[in-house]
């Protein structure tokens, strides 16, 4: 039986992003200029975004878990924890995060369910009151949840959790630390089960998810079971649309750092499926995972902004994800990472005027769009099937138009020409040299452009 290109995609995993390269090409027989189009970056931009790793309420996820780790490979983790802050404050957060706000900064906030197996989120800590607790989560669920995505980061971090009774495995060996062995050889099922737990607890405590980040080197091995148990997860908490989750940092110029998309299915049925994982550019080069080793902003972008790993991602156009752990951003209240950090974010936005900031959600939803979506082209008519719709979605077709029409769900909109090369928003249509850049919002489904 010859398969269709969509009926190929219900049989496979796509994991290689260069497999349907983002490009369409149709043309009427009659047409004297052959038609191409390609899908760009949302408004021409270039995707950045923030990953915090090791974040909580309250809890300082290194005073805790350093001794824990240190118990499983007694010659290693060696640092002075006890030195360390067990708490990183609210203060701190709002501080943080309004900083953020006021420079457009958004990404990915942790909130590990039981860190470091202290106590719970939706119950209760241990050295805190219950107040504490829940104006601390309350903090992020009503200011945070603006510019960052909610992930959990397993369930403790630490110790594996049996999932029946609540309790961790009293064994302090790899094949039951979070970070280490126990994901590597487990069923998608039982993936999606453990992580089911995990966003069942931020759940109750009015956290919501559409995505997950895996401790250490959880599922590193396992990576094809770690896709589908975060599909199967998220949806049946969360029913999250498009499920995603950060596991990999690649810091190599040679490497792409574009998003990947794993089980792909049912994308002719009104219930399309996939999940996406991010992957991070850059090492923690703010303050460590323990808030003990200093950074430099130096190596993500020098003072002369010409050289640096985000230097590197975004002049490549791929999307420039950081990744940091919060007791480093904190360090030992310094605040040495989270200094670094403005520094980074200043020159960035020094050298660059084409940056989009993004949650991780809105990149793994747009790069399903990028990805999956099928454009056909006649004379003047663009047709669009969208299994997943996304804002400011954007194309570039190789022909000057005097106007573009937007038809979908039964209502028309016109683009606005925009003289401006970085003012490309949505509703709006850019002309560049022999080329049209389009930008509007992707509803799911079919829809249609006319252009003139």
């Amino acid at each position: 039986m010859k398969l269709s290109r969509r009926a190929f995609l219900k049989t496979g995993t796509v994991t290689t992003t260069g497999l349907f390269a983002a490009k369409y090409l149709r043309a009427s027989p009659t047409d004297q200029q052959e038609i191409t189009i390609d899908v760009l970056n949302p408004c021409n931009r270039i995707p950045v975004s923030f990953i915090i790793d090791d974040s909580t309420a309250l809890v300082n996820m290194a005073y805790f878990g350093i001794p824990q780790f240190k118990e499983v490979f007694p010659d290693q983790y060696l640092q002075d924890w006890k030195k360390l802050p067990n708490e990183i404050p609210d203060e701190f957060v709002r501080e943080f995060g309004e900083w953020c706000r006021d420079n457009g900064v958004k990404g990915k906030y942790s909130m590990v369910p039981y860190p470091a197996c202290t106590g719970w989120l939706h119950r209760f800590i241990p050295g805190w009151s219950r107040q504490s607790l829940e104006e601390s989560v309350g903090l992020v669920r009503d200011f945070m949840l603006e510019d960052w995505d909610i992930h959990p980061e397993m369930i403790s971090h630490t110790r594996v959790i049996n999932i029946k009774t609540g309790l961790p495995y009293p064994y302090p060996t790899p094949a039951y630390m979070e970070n280490w062995e126990w994901s590597q050889d487990k069923s998608a099922d039982e993936l999606a089960a453990y992580m089911g737990y995990a966003l069942n607890v931020l759940k109750e405590a009015g956290l919501p998810c559409e995505g997950i980040t895996t401790p250490g080197g959880f599922g590193s091995r396992n990576m094809d079971n770690l896709a589908l148990g975060t599909l199967e997860a998220s949806r049946e908490v969360f029913k999250a649309e498009i499920p995603h989750f950060f596991r990999d940092v690649r810091t190599e110029t040679s490497e792409s750092v574009e998003p990947e998309l794993f089980h792909i299915s049912g994308l002719d049925s009104s219930d399309p499926k996939c999940s996406v994982h991010i992957i991070g550019c850059t090492g923690d080069w703010f303050g460590g995972w323990d808030g003990l080793v200093p950074g430099n902003a130096d190596r993500f972008i020098t003072p002369d902004l010409t050289k640096g790993r985000m230097v590197e991602v975004i002049d490549a156009g791929q999307p420039a994800i950081m990744v940091c752990h919060w007791p480093g951003i904190y360090y030992n209240g310094t605040k040495l990472g989270f200094n670094i950090f403005k520094t980074v974010v200043k020159r960035l936005h020094q050298k660059y005027d084409h940056l989009i900031w993004m949650k991780l959600s809105d990149i793994a939803r747009y790069w399903a769009c990028k990805k999956l979506t099928q454009i056909e082209i006649s004379r003047n008519n663009i047709i669009i099937q969208a299994p997943f719709g996304t804002e400011q979605f954007t194309i570039r077709i190789n022909r000057l138009i005097r106007k573009a029409t937007v038809i979908a769900a039964g209502k028309q909109a016109m683009l606005e020409k925009s003289d401006n090369k970085s003012a490309i928003s949505s509703g709006t249509y850019y002309k560049e040299d022999k080329d049209t850049i389009l930008c509007f919002n992707l509803p799911k489904g079919e829809s249609q452009i006319l252009i003139g």
